[in-house]
């Protein structure tokens, strides 16, 4: 890149920078010259005033090419357009009233006490009501830069209230995120001093020349451990940019200069603030301030700067009374993690219980092209479903993965044995270089939903229909159950649910059995518990059966409730509305039967007849039943009968009872059965003093029956 110089063609400054170019360019080389240039011959103008006017300066770009009227960095760097600037950053330090006019109030003045000596916690700042117009700031603002041969390079620059007398100004340039502001009394500041923080002071007319430009370190190491000190000894300084009367300008190599303005800025972009012209966009002469170090060439590189302080103070001594003071972001390095979960979606803690999960972090720091820094991961939770609780704090930690270059890492795989809210923070670290700012990742995006397994009920009543008076029954059988949370497990896990050191046994919880009659909502009465619970739960299986007596006859339903085995185990229920026909049973009344067998008691009856006058008392008549047609053998039955006399005949009868013979059958007999063939043989024997009649019989086989039957063997059916 070609490169200008300031001046006016075959001014001093020119001819004695031609001079000096010429000089080197012979005894080293013009390589070496390429090489080794001063902080004001690079890619910015540090020539006392904001605008990019390139036809008398030295660089490509002036302030105006990095804030807008706002004064935010516009454009956010880095840009293509702007190549090797990397940071800026732009802080208004005044205030307006509502009328347009300044207002003196001023939240960020030095409070009585702060040095440059002491670490940050000695340093307070307070509110002051009417800053003194010569030391009250208006802006600040500050550039990073990277030459193309890899030098860093920071510049700043501020703008005074008034130009009355010279002036002492200072810049901190820090690598923590060190801050102060209050609205009345002494605060205290936050943050720390790190190791190559950087103090520049610097002297200027009221006429715009800069006397001198001086760097101071803060150090921190083995002899001076934390908070470390403010080393007095210079590690670089400088002059006028331009050169002053008194001293011709910087030459090549030259690792810092300042310059202020020797002439009224009349158009700043942004609003400033003036003692004599008020706030506008006019800066008097020796009220702007601006100066460049190259840190590489300074020995001071490898830092990251991220916050800047510029100061008025009452000399450049590093004990002087310090003053007013405007706050700066630079973010000259930055650090992003972005983190993906495994999980990103609604899932089941499954029957196992035992859900395997990483998180992975990408890592993007700007300002560094190498690093060393770790990504630490922890997960948090069990949190209830609802939750909106993340990971911001705390956690199981999930290992922590080192990173020297941009790139992604991942977590240790870790074990989730609880269903519930779950949330990942990955935390980005860097200790070299120094000033990298962490940074962490827990958002929304961060956390998952791990649900639980919600069982399933299946229960089947005993086969029926029952009898009244005999007992009813039912069995479960639970499916779909999840193995319980773990227990141990390192510190920050809920109940072991992560990583847990023993593994969750099978799902608890309790089996409640209801009987119901047909209406589906009154509870049966009888014997036995109703309602009954069976548990303890151990997991799928069947469960049961459970028994009840009804104390009535009818229909009845069976109703079964798991209450489940929170937070793996969503509990279920069967049949609570009696729909299912497996869960119906009847008690039916108590049965009865009915068969039924004849049996005859023969009797038999005969009438003597005497042909000729009436009969004699004192006959008799003998009645014998044979179980054959011949009459032989033992009678079956046998029975005599008297007959009275007095008349022709006379009619006696048999008076068997079934005392004597009964002829039975079975229940179980065929039908159609015979019985017989029975054979009746009946004699007539007249009285012994009646000679007039003769006895008489009948003859065998004359009378005789045979039966044959059918019985009703059961059971019978119902009444019509």
């Amino acid at each position: 890149m070609a490169r200008k110089v300031i001046g006016r063609i075959g001014s001093w400054p020119r001819r004695w920078r031609v001079l000096f170019s010429l000089v080197i360019a012979a005894g080293l080389g013009v390589v070496l010259m390429q090489t080794v240039e001063a902080v004001h011959d690079l890619d910015f103008e540090l020539d006392g005033n904001i605008i990019n006017d390139g036809a008398v300066s030295v660089g490509s770009f002036d302030w105006t090419d990095f804030f807008d009227a706002n004064g935010n960095s516009v454009p956010v760097l880095p840009d293509p357009a702007r190549p090797g600037f990397t940071a800026s950053g732009f802080h208004r330090d005044f205030l307006q009233n509502a009328n347009g006019s300044f207002n003196t109030n001023d939240d960020t003045t030095f409070a009585t006490g702060s040095k440059d000596i002491l670490p940050i916690s000695g340093w307070q700042c307070n509110h002051d009501s009417n800053v003194n117009s010569k030391i009250d700031i208006a802006n600040a603002y500050a550039v990073a830069y990277t030459a193309p041969n890899g030098d860093q390079v920071i510049y700043f620059g501020m703008e005074r209230n008034a130009n009355t007398g010279d002036a002492n100004v200072g810049f901190w340039f820090l690598q923590d995120d060190v801050n102060c502001s209050s609205p009345g009394g002494a605060v205290n500041f936050t943050g720390n001093h790190r190791d190559g923080d950087l103090l520049i002071v610097s002297a200027f007319t009221n006429g715009g020349d800069v006397s001198n430009v001086t760097v101071y370190r803060w150090t921190i190491d083995a002899t001076h451990p934390f908070p470390g000190f403010l080393d007095p000894t210079p590690v670089a300084s400088g002059g006028d940019c331009r050169g002053t009367a008194t001293q011709p300008p910087p030459g090549p190599g030259d690792s810092s200069c300042g310059a202020a303005n020797r002439a009224e800025i009349v158009a700043t972009p942004w609003n400033t603030a003036s003692k004599t012209t008020g706030i506008g966009s006019r800066v008097p002469t020796s009220q702007f301030f601006e100066a460049g170090l190259n840190l590489t060439q300074a020995g001071l590189g490898g830092h990251c700067f991220n916050t800047f302080i510029g100061d008025t103070r009452s000399s450049q001594s590093l004990t002087a009374t310090l003053f007013d003071f405007a706050r700066g972001r630079l973010g000259e390095c930055t650090s992003t993690v972005v983190t993906t979960p495994s999980i990103t979606s609604p899932t089941s803690i499954g029957a196992a219980a035992t859900l395997l999960v990483t998180d992975s972090a990408t890592v993007t720091v700007t300002g560094s092209t190498s690093f060393t820094g770790s990504v630490e991961f922890h997960l948090c939770g069990p949190f209830a479903a609802d939750a909106t609780t993340r990971c911001d704090t705390g956690g199981v930690p999930a290992g922590t993965k080192p990173l020297t270059a941009n790139g992604t890492v991942l977590s240790d795989t870790m074990t989730i044995t609880e269903a519930g809210r779950y949330c990942w923070r990955a935390d980005f670290s860097a200790s070299d270089p120094p000033g990298i700012p962490p940074s962490s990742d827990s958002r929304e995006s961060e956390c998952f939903l791990i649900t639980p397994l919600t069982a399933s009920l299946v229960t089947t009543a005993g086969a029926g229909p029952v009898n009244f008076g005999q007992p009813v029954t039912d069995t479960a059988v639970l499916t779909g159950t999840a193995n319980q949370e773990g227990s141990g497990g390192p510190a920050g896990s809920t109940d072991g649910s992560i990583n847990p050191t023993v593994p969750g046994g099978p799902a608890g919880g309790t089996i409640t059995f209801t009987l119901v009659k047909n209406d589906c909502t009154t509870l049966a009465t009888g014997t036995g518990l109703n309602p009954q619970t069976v548990g303890p739960v151990i997991g799928d299986g069947s469960y049961g059966p459970v028994s009840f007596i009804p104390d009535a006859p009818g229909i009845y339903h069976w109703k079964a409730t798991y209450t489940g085995d929170p937070p793996n185990t969503v509990g279920t229920f069967h049949n609570l509305t009696c729909t299912d026909p497996s869960e119906s049973v009847v008690v039916r009344q108590i049965p009865t039967e009915i068969k039924t067998k004849q049996s005859w008691i023969p009797n038999d009856t005969a009438t003597i007849t005497s042909t000729i006058g009436n009969l004699a008392a004192g006959g008799s008549v003998a009645f014998s039943l044979y179980a054959n047609p011949t009459c032989t053998g033992g009678a079956l039955f046998s029975q005599t009968v008297s007959v009275p006399g007095g008349a022709p005949s006379a009619e006696v009868s048999t008076t068997n009872t079934g005392a004597g013979l009964t002829i039975s059958t079975g229940y179980t007999d065929p039908a159609n059965s015979v019985k017989g063939k029975y054979s009746w043989k009946i004699v007539y024997t007249p009285a012994a003093a009646d000679t007039a009649h003769t006895g008489k019989q009948s003859a065998c086989d004359a009378e005789n029956f045979t039966i044959t039957y059918t019985n009703d063997p059961g059971p019978g059916t119902g009444l019509p």
